[in-house]
């Protein structure tokens, strides 16, 4: 990966990473009062969404956080090792417990009439794109695994070698 890849990728999660400390720290208090505000059908409904929008935040910081490290390691040249498992799980688990955030999301207001069936079939099927981004990083996962499980025979066959010669 060249430099100026690397360094375009770290502007962009410079910059997402920047983007959602400010929803957290601006936007998400203005909601809770607008919510308040706003009483009605959704009153009741206030702190459970306040709570689910920060907890789906921090779970984009922890994936942004994660890419950060694993771009790291691809400069250095150590992302074919076990050490890389750790932050591909972590960005497997994030991205669930995104989807199950969502989906709380999209269930709470759903019994009565305050929100459109179609609109909770909306974020329903969002939930479902979220759990196939997921399952891919999973499928990368896999790939991650081959390239390591390789590298170490190939390191092997090196020694093997070396001893021979």
């Amino acid at each position: 990966m060249g430099k100026l890849t690397v360094l375009a990728l770290r502007a962009v999660l410079v910059a997402l990473l920047a983007g959602s400390v400010f929803v957290q720290a601006v936007m998400v208090p203005l909601l809770a009062v607008d919510l308040e505000e706003a009483g009605g059908d959704l009153a009741h409904l206030r702190v459970p969404f306040v709570a689910i929008t920060l907890l789906g935040l921090v779970a984009a910081q922890v994936v942004l956080v994660c890419v950060w490290r694993l771009v790291t390691m691809v400069r250095q040249g150590t992302v074919f090792s076990h050490a890389a498992f750790r932050y591909v799980h972590i960005v497997i688990g994030a991205f669930v417990a995104a989807a199950l955030l969502l989906f709380a999301f999209a269930v709470m207001p759903a019994p009565g009439e305050a929100v459109a069936p179609g609109i909770v079939l909306l974020i329903c099927g969002a939930v479902v794109a979220v759990l196939g981004v997921a399952l891919i990083v999973l499928v990368l996962r896999m790939l991650l695994a081959q390239a390591v499980a390789r590298d170490v025979e190939a390191a092997r066959m090196r020694a093997e070698l070396d001893e021979v010669i």
